[in-house]
């Protein structure tokens, strides 16, 4: 039989319920991200995250400054959630992610901004730090595909997942985009609040990578795959040639990676002085040289994009 798309329209209603179930069960002692800070989010209980078990939202719409295999010609439609499971010093989104903006709002609110998103024709649900909402996510989408949604899933993430969360979203998400920010765990301990990062994320990206495979552009739009996002910090910071090295090695050369070059000093960055200015010309060139040099073939800075 002919599979499906997006993915999780070949889910029977049994299967995603309990998909469901098994995520809300992650937040009675939560294990949603490394962290697992063990508080029972379905009893009032807040963690590291400071989310309870309703989506918070920040805003959501079409959005066309992504990359260019999520815009295509009718934008990604992005949803920004609020909070995060990082601490990361230089965030950029630091007022949604760290200072709690958003709002509270109903399953069925969430469910009717994803049909909304679908309504304006965008190319996909582009779920922007979704880490510790997923069971939310989850139940919304669930009643958004009661009503008929047929849109792929964007899983638009900051690379420190939980291995078990990443597993039970298997059949879901049809394009999975992780940050991997960090190589150095003594870096990633100061700079993000997580020691483990890059242990962590590895074991995820390459779940993610078995469950979707290599980017699928059809059309000149990401259909199914994996696309990497890899941010250059001042100072070598990033830890670039062995964040390279793992996903040629160990994940795909044909992987998808946007190395990306717009880091500026912001929150906490500013008062850092490894992270106190934008990164150089020099220092951009040299992260896109140890790309090629690893043997990764596809970058979003490249004219030619392999399709």
């Amino acid at each position: 039989m002919q599979k499906r798309y997006p993915s999780y329209l070949n889910l029977t209603l049994d299967e995603l319920s309990q998909k469901v179930q098994k995520a809300f069960d992650m937040m009675t002692a939560c294990s949603l991200c490394p962290r697992h800070c063990g508080v029972d989010r379905t009893k009032g209980q807040r963690g590291y995250c400071n989310t309870g078990i309703l989506p918070f939202v920040s805003s959501w719409g079409p959005h066309y400054g992504e990359e260019k295999p999520l815009v295509g010609m009718y934008g990604s439609g992005t949803i920004f959630f609020g909070n995060c499971n990082l601490g990361c010093i230089f965030c950029q989104n630091y007022t949604i992610s760290h200072l709690g903006e958003g709002t509270e709002m109903s399953y069925q609110e969430l469910a009717d901004i994803m049909l909304g998103i679908e309504a304006r024709g965008c190319h996909n649900i582009n779920l922007v730090t979704p880490t510790h909402q997923m069971p939310m996510i989850l139940k919304s989408l669930q009643i958004a595909i009661n009503k008929g949604i047929h849109t792929p899933i964007v899983y638009n993430c900051g690379g420190y997942e939980s291995l078990e969360a990443i597993r039970l979203l298997d059949g879901i998400v049809d394009i999975y985009m992780p940050d991997i920010k960090f190589a150095d765990p003594s870096v990633s301990k100061r700079l993000a609040d997580a020691e483990d990062y890059f242990e962590r994320c590895k074991e995820a990206v390459k779940e993610m990578h078995r469950q979707v495979g290599d980017l699928e552009i059809v059309g000149g739009v990401a259909r199914r795959g994996l696309l990497i996002r890899h941010l250059v910090l001042p100072n070598g910071l990033s830890g670039t040639k062995a964040v390279m090295e793992f996903i040629a090695k160990d994940i795909s050369s044909n992987t998808f990676v946007n190395v990306m070059d717009q880091y500026y000093p912001c929150y906490k960055a500013r008062e850092d002085e490894l992270l106190n200015r934008r990164i150089t010309m020099q220092e951009y060139k040299s992260a896109l040289k140890i790309t090629k040099e690893a043997g990764i073939r596809r970058d979003e800075s490249q004219i030619h994009w392999g399709y």
